[in-house]
C-alpha cells in the first residue's frame, strides 16, 4: 500500500510532486525510512561519518509529477534608472567611512 504525500521540488525545475513515504509501523526502520550506520576512521577509531541504508518498506525514487510551477523571474533594475538617486551614474564617489 502506498502512503503518498505532496512535496515541492526545485530540481530540475520547480514542481509539485507526489511521493511515497515510509511505512509508519515498520519494525526495521521504525517509520524513518532507513537505518543509519556510524563508522570510524580505520586507524584512529574516531567518528568519520554516517552511512544511510534505505529500508525496503518504501522506494525513495518513486515520485510522480503533479504540477509544473513557473520559474520566478529576477527583478532587475531598469536601465537608465540609477539605484541611488543622489549618486552620479548610479555610483557614489564618497569613501565608505
Amino acid at each position: 500500500m502506498l502512503r503518498l504525500r505532496i512535496q515541492h521540488a526545485t530540481w530540475p525545475h520547480p514542481a509539485l510532486i507526489l511521493t511515497d513515504t515510509p511505512r509508519p509501523n515498520c519494525r526495521e526502520c521504525e517509520g524513518i525510512g532507513g537505518i543509519e550506520h556510524d563508522y570510524g576512521h580505520p586507524e584512529t577509531g574516531e567518528y568519520d561519518g554516517t552511512d544511510w541504508e534505505p529500508c525496503s518498506c518504501w522506494n525513495e525514487q518513486r515520485s510522480w509529477l503533479l504540477l509544473p510551477l513557473p520559474r520566478r523571474r529576477l527583478r532587475l533594475p531598469r536601465r537608465g534608472r540609477s539605484t541611488d538617486p543622489w549618486a552620479a551614474n548610479g555610483y557614489s564617489d564618497e569613501p565608505p567611512i
